[in-house]
C-alpha cells in the first residue's frame, strides 16, 4: 500500500513539474500584468472616487441652503410718532416710541428653482474631467509597452542565441574528441587542437555572458509584471497580421478629443451665466422687535417667505469673450492633435519600411545559411584531410554560426517591428 501511495505521489509530482516546465508567457499577458502591477494603475479608481464625490456636491446645488444668523444693533435715531403728532391734542399719547436696540436670531432658507443649466453644465464638465484623467492614466500605462517589448524580445533573442551557442559548443567538443586520435596518428598538429579548444573556451564565455544577461532581463521583466519568470518559462513569439492597419487609435489622440468635449461643456456653462435665475427664500426668526413690527417692543417669533428672479441682462461682453477664449483653446487642441497625427503617420511609414526590409532579409537568410553549411562541410573535410588549418576551418564555422544567429535576429526583429507598428497605431495585439 505504501508503495502504491509513493508511486502515485511521484506521478503527481512529475505531472506538476511537467506543467511548471511548460509555463508559457505571451507578450499580451506581459502588457496586461504590467498595467495591473504598475503603481499608477490604481489612479483610475482614485479619479473615479474623486469625480463621484464632486458630482455629489454639485448635485446638492438643488438642495435648499440653511444659514443661521444672529445680530444685535443699536440705532441712534428712530421714528418718533409722538413728537410728530405733538401738535394734535391727544395723539402723542397714542404712540409709543420705537425701540432703538434690535435683536435678531434667524434661520434663512434659500432654494434654487431654476439656474439656467449651470449645475447640469458643471456636472458635465466634471464628467469630462474624469474621462480625461482616466484616459491620461491609460496613456501613461501605454508607455510601458515599449519597455516590455525591449525586455521580452531581448530575452527571446538571448534564449535562441543560447541554444545556438550550445549547439556549436557541443559540436566543438565532438570535434576535439575526434581530433585527438588524428593528432596521435600525426594527421594534424597539436596546435590545431589548441586552436579549437580556445574557440570552445570562447564559446563558454559567451554562454556565461548570455546566461547573466538573460537572468538580468528576466528579473526586470518579472518585477514589471509581478509574475515569476525563470529559465523554464517559454516566451511565445508574437505574430502580427499580414495586413497591418493604418488607423490611429492611440490614447493620446483620444485625450485631445476628450479635452475638446470638456471645453464644449464649458461653453454651456458660459451660456448659463446669461440665463435668468429663479429662487425661493424663507426666514424663520425670533427677535425684538419681531420682523417688521417695530411697534412691538418684545421678543417674538416671525417668518418671511418669498421668491425672486435674477437676470444679468448686460455683462459688458464678458460671456462673448469667454466663448472666444474657448474657441481659441479648441483650435490649439486641434492643432496639437493634427501635429501628433502627422508624426505618428511618419513613424508608421518608417516602421513599415523596416518591416519590408526585414521581410526580405528573412527570405534570403535560408539561402545564405544553406550556402554557409555547405562551405563549412567542405572545410571540415579539408581540415580532416589536413589540407587547411584549424583557423581556416573555424573561420568558416564562425561564418555559418553568424549566419544562423543573424537569421534568428532578423526573425525576432521582424516580429518586434510588427508589434511596434501596432503600438504606434494604437492597435491591440493578439
Amino acid at each position: 500500500m505504501k508503495r502504491i501511495i509513493l508511486i502515485l505521489f511521484l506521478m503527481i509530482n512529475s505531472g506538476i513539474s511537467g506543467l511548471e516546465a511548460q509555463k508559457k508567457l505571451t507578450l499580451k499577458e506581459c502588457y496586461e500584468l504590467a498595467m495591473k502591477t504598475n503603481a499608477i494603475a490604481g489612479e483610475k479608481q482614485a479619479y473615479s472616487n474623486i469625480s463621484r464625490i464632486k458630482d455629489e456636491n454639485l448635485a446638492k446645488g438643488w438642495l435648499p441652503t440653511l444659514d443661521a444668523n444672529a445680530s444685535v444693533a443699536y440705532n441712534s435715531d428712530v421714528v418718533d410718532f409722538g413728537a410728530a403728532t405733538a401738535s394734535v391734542p391727544g395723539m402723542s399719547s397714542l404712540f409709543r416710541p420705537m425701540p432703538q436696540d434690535q435683536y435678531k436670531l434667524t434661520l434663512d432658507i434659500n432654494q434654487v428653482l431654476y439656474d439656467g443649466g449651470a449645475i447640469r453644465s458643471a456636472r458635465e464638465i466634471e464628467q469630462a474631467e474624469l474621462r480625461i484623467n482616466e484616459k491620461q492614466t491609460e496613456t501613461d500605462l501605454y508607455k510601458l509597452r515599449g519597455q516590455i517589448n525591449s525586455f521580452y524580445f531581448n530575452i527571446m533573442l538571448l534564449n535562441r542565441q543560447k541554444q545556438l551557442l550550445e549547439n556549436y559548443f557541443n559540436l566543438l567538443v565532438k570535434r576535439i574528441s575526434t581530433m585527438q586520435s588524428a593528432a596521435d596518428n600525426g594527421v594534424i598538429k597539436k596546435a590545431d587542437i589548441d586552436v579549437i579548444a580556445s574557440e570552445k573556451l570562447k564559446l563558454e564565455q559567451q554562454i556565461t555572458e548570455n546566461r547573466l544577461r538573460r537572468h538580468a532581463f528576466m528579473k526586470i521583466l518579472s518585477d514589471m509584471t509581478g509574475s515569476e519568470i525563470s529559465d523554464s518559462t517559454e516566451f511565445i513569439l508574437p505574430d502580427h497580421a499580414a495586413e497591418l492597419p493604418d488607423e490611429l487609435q492611440r490614447p493620446e489622440l483620444q485625450v485631445f478629443d476628450l479635452r475638446k468635449d470638456q471645453l464644449s461643456a464649458g461653453l454651456k456653462m458660459v451660456q448659463s451665466k446669461r440665463m435668468p435665475k429663479a429662487f425661493g427664500f424663507a426666514t424663520l426668526g425670533y427677535g425684538n422687535p419681531p420682523g417688521m413690527d417695530f411697534f412691538n417692543d418684545s421678543f417674538d417669533t416671525y417668518y418671511i417667505m418669498g421668491a425672486g428672479i435674477k437676470w444679468n441682462i448686460f455683462d459688458w461682453n464678458k460671456a462673448r469673450n469667454e466663448k472666444q477664449v474657448i474657441s481659441l483653446q479648441q483650435g490649439i487642441i486641434e492643432n496639437r492633435k493634427t501635429d501628433m497625427t502627422d508624426n505618428l503617420r511618419r513613424q508608421l511609414e518608417a516602421k513599415m519600411s523596416e518591416i519590408n526590409s526585414l521581410t526580405e532579409l528573412v527570405r534570403t537568410d535560408s539561402e545564405l545559411i544553406e550556402l554557409r553549411k555547405r562551405i563549412t562541410s567542405t572545410a571540415e573535410s579539408q581540415f580532416g584531410n589536413g589540407t587547411i588549418t584549424a583557423t581556416e576551418y573555424l573561420n568558416e564555422l564562425n561564418s555559418e554560426k553568424s549566419a544562423v544567429i543573424n537569421s534568428e535576429i532578423h526573425k525576432i526583429n521582424l516580429s518586434l517591428a510588427g508589434i511596434e507598428y501596432l503600438n504606434i497605431s494604437g492597435q491591440e495585439i493578439e
